[in-house]
């Protein structure tokens, strides 16, 4: 079994910050890519930022804000957030691509349970 556990969101002002974490644990072969995304009500969710063993990417929308890094010790991928506005609003959800022990090399997707950020203007 393979679980991801975020945390850090709440409510926050408008040019606030917060950090998002997310800790892979289980039987765990390798990760190759972590991310994150998010959905706001009455809308679909859409990648907010990825992260692979030496990239990054951003949705163009939180360039210059966000920063996604992970600690590969610690199978956790954070998601720094600074500067935030009323629009990044929504349910944050972890994703990443797992190989599990004793099955194939082959990573699997995997989802938390996301964690509500919420920005008042």
């Amino acid at each position: 079994q393979v679980q991801l556990v975020e945390s850090g969101g709440g409510l926050v002002q408008s040019g606030g910050s917060l950090r998002l974490s997310c800790a892979a644990s289980g039987s765990i072969r390798s990760i190759n890519v972590m991310a994150w995304y998010r959905q706001a009500p009455g809308k679909e969710r859409e990648l907010v930022a990825v992260v692979t063993s030496g990239t990054t990417n951003y949705a163009d929308s939180v360039k210059g804000r966000f920063t996604i890094s992970r600690d590969n010790a610690k199978n956790t991928v954070y998601l720094q957030m600074n500067n935030l506005k009323p629009e990044d609003t929504g349910v944050y959800y972890c994703n990443a691509a797992i190989a599990r022990w004793g099955f194939s090399t082959n990573p699997s997707n995997y989802w938390g349970q996301g964690t509500q950020v919420t920005v008042s203007s």
